[in-house]
């Protein structure tokens, strides 16, 4: 089987939700030699693009979504140690990963996380629903090193936070210590300029690209 094939294998295995499936192809791409960055990168996530742009358009609902999301879990739990092995040395930044402050939609937000990891971020996942006092919290822990801020907004009403909180870190004397990266289906190059954020990006494998130049 060739490496077109194992990555698609991969990502019709998320799709259709397959768990062991999932985990198999998953083992079946290494013994093959694809490394795990190119196995998130070139199936697995592309599989999670799938599955969000089918919840997005309510061909899908949430139990689909979280056995697709189980059946990632399952892989990365394959492939965390070889990303260690492969980025060893590696790192190109801190990346605080979130969702905004009163949206609990995580699907898109993990799979941000997993794609800055394998691509040599160290991660500090805060997960759903989170304040901006936390975010602040956070950076001042971190700030000194390259910093990234990468949160997410599925919702048009808490996509409007992340205003807030560039405002808020631009009080506290922060903005200059980080890059600001938003994203979501609502999130538009239009609204990033006006909020005064740094990037937005497509899909969670255009996050990992747009995430590395701004740590140039």
């Amino acid at each position: 089987m060739g490496k077109k094939e194992i990555l698609d294998k991969l990502r019709d295995s998320i799709v259709k939700q397959d768990i062991n499936g999932t985990v198999e192809a998953t083992k079946a791409a290494l013994a093959a030699g694809i490394s795990a960055v190119e196995a998130i990168d070139g199936g697995l996530a592309v599989g999670m693009k799938i599955i969000g742009d089918k919840f997005e358009a309510a061909e899908i609902y949430l139990p689909q979504i979280m056995m697709s999301a189980k059946a990632m879990n399952g892989a990365m739990a394959i492939l965390t140690p070889e990303l260690a092995k492969e980025k060893a040395g590696e790192g190109v930044g801190t990346a605080i990963t979130f969702v905004q402050e009163g949206d609990i939609h995580d699907i898109g937000h993990r799979l941000v996380s997993t794609m800055l990891g394998a691509n040599g971020f160290k991660i500090i996942d805060l997960g759903v629903d989170v304040s901006n006092d936390r975010l602040v919290e956070e950076i001042k822990k971190n700030k000194g090193g390259k910093l990234l801020l990468a949160g997410s907004a599925l919702m048009t009403t808490s996509m409007l936070g992340q205003k807030d909180t560039v405002v808020v870190l631009q009080e506290e004397g922060l903005r200059d210590s980080v890059k600001i990266m938003f994203g979501g289906a609502p999130v538009s190059q239009k609204w990033i300029q006006e909020i005064g954020a740094d990037a937005t990006a497509e899909n969670a494998a255009d996050a990992a690209r747009v995430a590395l130049g701004l740590m140039k």
